[in-house]
């Protein structure tokens, strides 16, 4: 004889005080406790052996939702299932999923964590964190990761993209570096919103149309002659520093961290090594004869490897010590790495060098990746005849060098 289902009603179900187990029928029970609380329990045997399955409280759960629970229980245990053991896995799944859960802080930070050690310096992680910081957590910072959409992503660059666009620029190359390592690690799914080609750039306007690139301050090629005789009256360290990076056509950076032992005196070479270079590449730089002479005046005043000593023990120049120095000058109107600009300018405009030479000199990289993997050499000849060339314009004013290596003892 078939088992009488739904002998309950709600009534009855709502009025119920007494103590006790209920049968609605098909292993479906109301439980009053002494405490006058109500819930539903799913009663089934497995294996011979008998088990109770909480379904939820009244009235939380209704006459109607517990029998639709025993229901489906009823299914599971006809197919041999457990479910006890179906619901146990079900949260265990829903579980993991929360965990795998990730912020978008969370994912930066892990980001940060795993790349900065490939980064050049402790500066430009704090440069990551700080821009971060600023722009993106306070719209995204704690929301999961794979609900960042180009809606969100616009929020935050749409306030800043005309008015501050190198680093709104920077932000979306930020973001869209944590949403390709949240992708990566399975933390979300699908396009990121943050990428530039073919997404943002269907949006908003290029950079180059909303603010003109400020350049860093720059000598006129013509005033150069003039400039080193005034700056081989000045005396100390940074005078000298600052007068081989012009003839070097160096970044700030690279000359006041040059050491010693990275020139080849008699060779007339200077190699910077790959980690000190913004490409990331080692760099040959040729020596010409006034560059020489720099050296030869540094070499009698060297007080540890730094071929620019600081003021304290085994440390080099400070980077403040160029920018005051033109300020000593008088000219606030100059910085350090604008004489790179002069360089380029005069190697464009009054010699006949390819534009790749002087481009090579200034150790930059190859925009056209076509072009960057056939052109494996340095150029390395044709840059010691333009360098040659600028150390003899840059002293035009003064003693003529000869073409010839310098000896430094």
């Amino acid at each position: 004889m078939a088992r009488q289902l739904h002998r309950l009603n709600a009534l009855s179900v709502k009025a119920e005080t007494r103590k006790g187990m209920y049968a609605d029928g098909g292993g479906l029970y109301l439980q009053v406790s002494s405490f006058d609380t109500k819930s539903w329990i799913y009663r089934f045997t497995r294996n011979r052996r008998t088990r109770d399955m909480g379904l939820g409280g009244f009235p939380d759960v209704s006459l109607s939702e517990a029998r639709e629970e025993a229901q489906n229980c009823r299914k599971l245990v006809r197919k041999g299932l457990d479910p006890i053991e179906i619901r146990k896995s079900e949260r265990q799944a829903l579980q993991a999923e929360t965990v795998k859960t990730m912020t978008f802080k969370q994912c930066a930070d892990k980001y940060v964590a795993a790349h900065s050690k490939g980064w050049k310096n402790v500066k430009h992680a704090r440069q990551w964190t700080s821009t971060l910081e600023t722009y993106v957590y306070p719209v995204i910072g704690n929301l999961s990761v794979k609900d960042v959409d180009i809606g969100l992503v616009l929020k935050i660059l749409e306030p800043i993209w005309s008015e501050k666009s190198e680093t709104a620029s920077r932000v979306r190359g930020r973001i869209e570096s944590v949403l390709d390592w949240a992708t990566a690690r399975k933390y979300r799914e699908g396009e990121n919103p943050a990428r530039w080609k073919g997404n943002l750039d269907k949006i908003l306007p290029a950079r180059s149309k909303v603010q003109q690139v400020k350049h860093h301050a720059a000598l006129p090629y013509d005033e150069m002659g003039d400039f080193m005789a005034a700056l081989r009256k000045q005396e100390g360290i940074a005078a000298m520093g600052l007068e081989l990076l012009i003839l070097t056509a160096a970044r700030t950076g690279e000359i006041i961290k040059a050491r010693w032992s990275e020139f080849d005196l008699d060779a007339a070479i200077w190699t910077i090594p790959a980690e000190r270079m913004k490409a990331g590449k080692e760099h040959r730089v040729p020596l010409s004869a006034p560059a020489l002479d720099v050296l030869a005046r540094l070499r009698e005043v060297s007080q540890n490897e730094f071929i620019l000593p600081g003021q304290r023990p085994k440390s080099g120049l400070s980077n403040m010590a160029f920018l005051q120095l033109l300020k000593r000058m008088n000219r606030n109107d100059l910085t350090a790495h604008g004489f790179r600009s002069t360089f380029k300018d005069w190697a464009t405009e009054r010699t006949n060098y390819p534009n790749e030479v002087s481009e090579m000199a200034l150790a930059h990289s190859v925009g056209n990746k076509v072009e960057a993997a056939y052109r494996r050499g340095d150029l390395y000849e044709k840059r010691v005849r333009i360098m040659r060339d600028w150390g003899r314009f840059c002293a035009r004013h003064e003693t003529v060098f000869e073409d010839k290596i310098v000896t430094i003892r």
